[in-house]
């Protein structure tokens, strides 16, 4: 058992303490991307270590961390921070990006790395894509990468069957982290902004629902044109709902998030060379206990094992909110698929610039009536919006009035920055213009007999 108050005083210190520090204000960006086998097989992960090792052999990277077999799944760059690795699976390349105060320099850097990338796939008829979900997942091998935690995290997922007495419905792809891909970035966020920014942008998910849903699962539930949000609430993660998603209630005060940080629920820990899984528990209900059991992976299967709580197992109380604040002193906006390699900039420049107009986007949506105040909350219309129809309430020339407001802003906060980086909202404007999105794009190009090799290689091109 753990002081009760030593815990409260780690979880501020950890996640709101972050928040006072004087910090430059930097931009961080990742960009998961799935890999496609054109020729409609498996990729073939003695391909992606190669293709590792020439990356990094081109651009000076190191061994940053290897899996149980000795695979280089991550990789970083001495003085930049870049960072190469493999999300969940081999299946799926993420790109991360150190600490940089403008957008173009990071599109440098990324465009660099793509470009190569891409010319080592081609000998192997292999590309990257723009797409939330693989789109050739059912021919691939979905196994997680052999290591302590994605192997963890895939048992954790896979473990839905035995809470059959929860009032929830699962979905049955526990395996979706090895398939879906995102594209989030961090922003540092000022302990006096913390409130509104979560506020402010809880408020924005519907419309960035509309603007940027790019999650199809090909010939299932094409109802959804962002099914990333279902993979998420649908299973283990979402037992507790603290834990992912939107915010279920208005945060109002420093104090409330606090205790809505201490409502969320822990699910792993490592103890040595052991990383253990169990089921998850409110994180002060955690540590009032004096032993929780557990299983952990060892010689080809699964053991139990009995521990006591420490206090540093915060460091393994990870929750995946849209808005999701971390021990940077960052809040990361976790909740955009990857979106059209072309456009791949589209995502930072919108929230950076509207993190600039802060308040201006906070008034906006708290007295907008287009969307809300119809006796849906932000959570509900998010549901409402990641599908393919919108509500039925819904002025639809309205809503894109307010979604081209929304992105005025965000235009007028980076022009602010003085950089130029407004250019990287113009496919945002493009959307709005044809009121679309890439997933409604996708699927309209489906509907008419057009094939999906065509939206892979488009949504490829840089």
């Amino acid at each position: 058992m753990v002081d009760k108050a030593l815990v409260q005083e780690k979880i501020y210190e950890k996640y709101i303490g972050a928040t006072k520090k004087n910090r430059k204000k930097y931009i961080g960006i990742e960009v998961e991307m799935p890999i496609v086998n054109l020729d409609k097989q498996a990729v073939d992960f003695a391909r992606i270590h190669e293709l590792t090792a020439k990356f990094m052999e081109h651009f000076q990277f190191e061994v940053m961390s290897r899996d149980d077999e000795g695979n280089i799944h991550a990789a970083i760059h001495p003085e930049n921070g870049d960072i190469l690795s493999y999300d969940c699976s081999y299946n799926n390349l993420e790109l991360s990006f150190g600490k940089e105060k403008t957008l173009q320099a990071l599109y440098q850097r990324f465009r660099e790395y793509y470009t190569y990338i891409q010319q080592e796939l081609e000998q192997y008829h292999y590309t990257l894509t723009g797409m939330g979900v693989n789109p050739y997942r059912k021919y691939n091998k979905n196994v997680p990468i052999p290591n302590g935690r994605y192997r963890m995290l895939f048992h954790h997922l896979n473990s839905y069957p035995k809470y059959k007495d929860l009032p929830m419905d699962f979905h049955e792809y526990p395996e979706y982290g090895l398939f879906s891909s995102a594209s989030q970035v961090q922003l540092d966020v000022d302990y006096e902004d913390l409130v509104t920014t979560i506020r402010a942008f809880s408020r924005l998910e519907p419309v960035k629902a509309l603007l940027f849903n790019n999650s199809i699962l090909i010939g299932e539930q094409e109802e959804l044109a962002c099914c990333r949000d279902m993979f998420w609430e649908n299973s283990t993660h979402g037992i507790n709902p603290h834990n992912i998603g939107m915010f279920d209630c208005e945060i109002k005060s420093v104090e409330e998030l606090q205790e809505y940080l201490e409502s969320a629920s822990m699910y792993c820990v490592e103890r040595g060379d052991k990383y253990i899984n169990f089921s998850p528990i409110p994180v002060m209900e955690y540590f009032e206990q004096d032993s929780i059991t557990g299983e952990y992976y060892a010689d080809g299967s699964y053991h139990e094992i009995s521990f006591a709580p420490e206090i540093e197992d915060l460091d393994y109380l990870r929750t995946f909110k849209f808005e999701d604040l971390t021990f940077r002193g960052t809040i990361e906006f976790r909740s955009v698929c990857c979106q059209p390699i072309e456009d791949v900039m589209t995502v930072s420049a919108f929230h950076l610039g509207l993190k600039r107009r802060l308040k201006e986007l906070d008034l906006l949506l708290q007295e907008d009536h287009v969307i809300y105040h119809h006796g849906f909350s932000e959570a509900k219309l998010r549901k409402m919006f990641v599908r393919q129809e919108l509500p039925d309430f819904v002025n639809r020339e309205a809503l894109y009035g307010l979604a081209e407001q929304i992105v005025d802003l965000a235009k007028k906060g980076l022009m602010e920055r003085g950089y130029g980086e407004e250019i990287y909202l113009a496919p945002l404007y493009e959307r709005i213009r044809q009121q679309t999105n890439p997933a409604r794009k996708m699927l309209c190009h489906l509907k008419n007999n057009g094939d999906i090799e065509d939206v892979i290689v488009e949504y490829g091109r840089i």
